[in-house]
């Protein structure tokens, strides 16, 4: 990459971190864009909608995932930086593949939380698993935004810079005060051995190690939403116990629910 484009990169990295993009986003979109910039030996303010294209076109992508990102990336660096209309280009998207979210049997999967001993870990995916909470909101959770006078959870700055508010139980309130008089964590409710958070690499191996090999972290969210509308909860405040903007994102459990097929009157034949 020319001197220029590396400026250009940097200045878009700064760009998205005044516009308030999270830091994961913007190490991700600088990334990709400065992968973009690597392809093209001339200035990028010289670069036509055609050469935008065609990179695209013969661009290897490991998956639809990096794609649509990439896109979303360059789209970005061309409204902010090149000030070109990418709309015009007609980057046309990948369909998205539809897979079913994998989920954890509700019996098997409270057996094995009652019997992990160490009171940190039992607390970490305890939680989770009751509100379905994501590995991100888990490690940047504060001891402060547990209201206990309230019963509820404040989740902050969460996916999509957004924050909401998840009920909290009784027996989950009990558990992290066991685990608070053990531990005495500081700001961050779950702290790491060596860092002020846990981390994500962490907690996925604890599901590991308690649940199942071949499980991970995000299972517990998925599993939570299903045994909630199992369980008879509606849709709606399942939607915004997940933080869902649209219905049709919760709606999917709705597809691997074995309470809601077992109602299913089959065609005799």
């Amino acid at each position: 990459m020319n001197t220029f484009n590396n400026s250009t990169v940097k200045k878009y990295e700064q760009i998205l971190t005044v516009k308030n993009y999270s830091p994961r986003t913007v190490k991700c979109y600088s990334h990709y864009v400065a992968r973009f910039s690597q392809h093209f030996k001339e200035n990028l303010y010289h670069v036509n909608n055609t050469q935008v294209r065609e990179f695209f076109y013969n661009y290897k992508f490991s998956s639809i995932a990096e794609q649509n990102q990439y896109i979303n990336a360059v789209k970005l660096f061309c409204k902010y930086i090149l000030e070109k209309d990418i709309d015009k280009i007609r980057l046309e998207r990948p369909r998205k593949e539809k897979h079913l979210p994998c989920i954890i049997d509700q019996e098997e999967l409270l057996t094995k939380i009652k019997a992990i001993q160490n009171i940190k870990h039992k607390a970490i995916i305890s939680v989770a698993y009751s509100v379905g909470l994501r590995v991100s909101e888990i490690i940047n959770m504060q001891i402060k935004d547990i209201d206990s006078a309230r019963m509820i959870i404040n989740i902050k700055n969460a996916k999509g810079r957004k924050d909401r508010i998840v009920p909290l139980s009784q027996n989950i309130l009990i558990l992290l005060r066991v685990y608070y008089k053990e531990y005495k964590p500081s700001v961050y409710l779950f702290e790491g051995q060596f860092k002020e958070q846990y981390s994500p690499v962490s907690c996925n191996q604890i599901v590991k190690k308690y649940l199942g090999k071949s499980y991970h972290f995000h299972l517990l969210r998925h599993s939570c939403f299903t045994h909630l509308l199992e369980s008879g909860t509606d849709l709606r405040i399942i939607q915004t116990i997940a933080g869902h903007n649209s219905s049709k994102t919760t709606e999917i459990y709705t597809h691997v629910s074995n309470n809601i097929l077992s109602k299913v009157k089959l065609i005799r034949i």
